[in-house]
């Protein structure tokens, strides 16, 4: 068992590589988690949009970053070019934020959401396979758990900042205002770029041996079995995992303010970047198996709480513990995949986890707001539906996991 000295001298010993990729990532998130929460809440409260059109949105841009993520992997793969790709990828969504401050309306969102989420297609695919080929593979948990514990953190910045700045403009207001959004859109551009320019100048590209071949080499009938069931069972899970913006829109409901609200994504956050470098770590001691079971199981559980909570105090404890589950799995997902595959069709794996995620994520989100309020004369089953669903899908895709990835 590791000591604590000796995954400090693990983490010492992380290539350069690895410590750009999160830094850029911290960066990254600093920005985009200035807004990302405050999406919805800007959607219903300022535009006065359904939670139907929510989940569209989100479906839209998850499902169109997810399809980019298979052919951007693809293109690495071939190219040998991850370091490039991953650059562009990154430059595109900070050149998109800035017109969030001219949004009037629901399609001009859509519009900058689909191309933030356009720039996160092209560097997803290509920055994972640079990650993953820049360490040993008796480090890769700890270093993926690094990178998402330095996503995460840039997550807790971002949201921190984003509440000093709506304590400043609207105090303790219900609801979320125009202006409010608009100097946090401002706000968010400088990380984003400096984020950007950090990767450019730093990160060293990572050669493999498919460079320059005409085609992708892994194959849907060639695959390793435990990925392709690996692959059935992240897409069962996905469907029932609609997206975050509904555990926020849930909290509303339940009472929580917007400065709430935002507390309580910093605690979600917290636990999440605490936790995700030594879960990574644990992963390569442990398996990875073991942990994305577990972290599975607290999803769901946790999905029921959302489901029966009363109160937004509830929903806050409960999103908290949410950490939890994004610790166990994000990072160790990710390490699992480069097991499973030959490093010279890493890229293309990535693309295919993230395009099967992209496929069912449209579907999750929708069907979320559709079960919450209904659509055209149907009014739905209410608040609770979503999670309860998405608590179902879980076990399924847990039994799937467990009995066919060995």
């Amino acid at each position: 068992m590791n000591t604590p000295k000796t995954e400090k001298s693990a983490l010492r010993r992380l290539p350069v590589n690895v410590w750009v990729l999160t830094l850029t990532s911290f960066l990254t998130d600093v920005s985009s988690e200035m807004l990302t929460n405050l999406i919805p809440l800007f959607l219903l409260n300022v535009l006065g949009v359904r939670t139907s059109v929510v989940g569209l949105i989100d479906g839209i841009a998850e499902t169109t970053a997810s399809i980019l993520k298979l052919y951007s992997g693809v293109l690495a793969d071939r190219l040998g070019k991850g370091k490039a790709l991953t650059v562009i990828g990154y430059a595109i969504s900070a050149l998109s934020k800035p017109f969030l401050y001219f949004a009037n309306s629901w399609g001009l969102v859509l519009a900058v959401r689909f191309s933030d989420r356009l720039g996160k297609g092209i560097r997803t695919s290509p920055r994972d396979a640079l990650l993953a080929g820049s360490v040993p593979a008796d480090r890769r948990g700890l270093a993926f758990g690094l990178h998402r514990a330095g996503d995460t953190a840039g997550a807790f910045v971002g949201l921190s900042i984003a509440t000093y700045i709506i304590w400043v403009t609207q105090a303790k207001a219900v609801d979320l205002t125009k202006l409010t959004f608009q100097r946090l859109v401002l706000a968010s551009i400088i990380p984003a770029f400096l984020g950007v320019i950090i990767l450019a100048l730093g990160a060293r590209e990572v050669a493999t041996a498919s460079k320059g071949i005409a085609s992708p080499r892994l194959t849907w009938a060639g695959a390793d079995k435990r990925f392709k069931f690996f692959l059935l069972a992240v897409i069962l899970f996905t469907l029932g995992n609609s997206s975050d913006s509904f555990i926020i829109l849930r909290g509303q409901e339940r009472g929580l303010n917007v400065i709430q609200l935002m507390g309580m994504s910093l605690t979600f956050n917290a636990v999440y970047a605490l936790l995700s470098s030594p879960a990574g770590s644990l992963s390569d001691r442990i398996g990875r198996r073991a942990l994305v079971l577990t972290g599975w199981l607290i999803y769901g559980i946790i999905y029921i709480g959302f489901a029966l909570a009363h109160t937004g105090a509830q929903i806050w404890v409960l999103f908290a513990f949410y950490g939890i589950y994004y610790a166990l799995t994000e990072g160790t997902a990710r390490a699992l995949i480069a097991d499973l595959v030959p490093a010279s069709q890493r890229g293309t794996a990535y693309g295919i986890f993230y395009a099967s995620v992209g496929f069912a994520a449209l579907p999750a989100s929708i069907i979320a707001g559709v079960l919450w309020q209904g659509i055209g004369g149907w009014t739905g089953f209410g608040p609770s539906a979503p999670f309860l669903f998405g608590a179902l899908l879980s076990l399924l895709a847990g039994l799937v996991f467990m009995f066919y990835v060995r």
